[in-house]
């Protein structure tokens, strides 16, 4: 059977007594990326064979993994952060164990996205995630304006580089637009900065963000 298991966003203590039952019970373990994988196994004292499973290798990896699965194997999927699939690898994965009629299961845990929703004081009742804002100005701008007529918050992961300038397409947008930066969650430096997007522009011009960030809109 495929588990596919949330690991911790930041804090090692966040993950579950299943997570760990389930990583210690596998045959093996595919990973993102081994080398970030195996501090937080180690530190659990996890010994099991990892295998590497990502956006590049995802598709011809996924006949050898179902091969193994079918011949009773029990695979636990994990990412280098969070929930499996969402923003990571996993999503072919998935949907081959569908075509194929193979058992899985996905386990509760750690999530940026609802940790962020959660902490920000913005509405929760109704809310978008769109991944990573795109790279260039023009579709960034395109999907914050779409977001800001949607009605509901909208929350995007951005990184700590693009920040500044996505503030300053906001504050462009509407000065006035209520605005979260979740940074570093569940870890020491975690903080929530809320403010308009003018004046959280101001903020990161004179303060340069860093870490991983997940940027909220309160659109109600």
């Amino acid at each position: 059977m495929f588990t596919f298991v949330p690991t911790p966003i930041g804090n090692r203590g966040d993950i579950t007594q299943r997570a760990l039952e389930v990583l210690r019970e596998a045959d093996l373990i595919a990973c993102e990326d081994t080398r970030h994988s195996r501090p937080l196994l180690k530190h659990y004292e996890i010994d099991k064979p990892l295998l590497s499973l990502h956006d590049h290798n995802e598709a011809q990896r996924i006949p050898e993994l179902i091969e193994k699965v079918q011949n009773g194997a029990n695979i636990a999927i994990i990412s280098d952060a969070g929930m499996p699939l969402i923003s990571d690898p996993g999503y072919r994965l998935m949907q081959a164990c569908i075509a194929e009629d193979v058992e899985y299961t996905v386990l509760p845990g750690p999530s940026a996205v609802l940790t962020a929703l959660a902490g920000s004081g913005f509405p929760c009742h109704a809310f978008s995630f769109d991944g990573f804002l795109p790279v260039k100005k023009g579709k960034r701008r395109k999907a914050l304006e779409a977001a800001i007529g949607g009605g509901k918050t909208a929350i995007f992961f951005e990184s700590p580089h693009r920040l500044g300038s996505t503030l300053e397409i906001l504050a462009d947008i509407n000065p006035e637009q209520r605005v979260c930066v979740a940074r570093e969650l569940s870890k020491k430096f975690e903080t929530y900065h809320r403010d308009s997007a003018a004046a959280l522009w101001q903020y990161f011009q004179e303060r340069p963000a860093k870490g991983e960030i997940v940027l909220l809109l309160d659109v109600s």
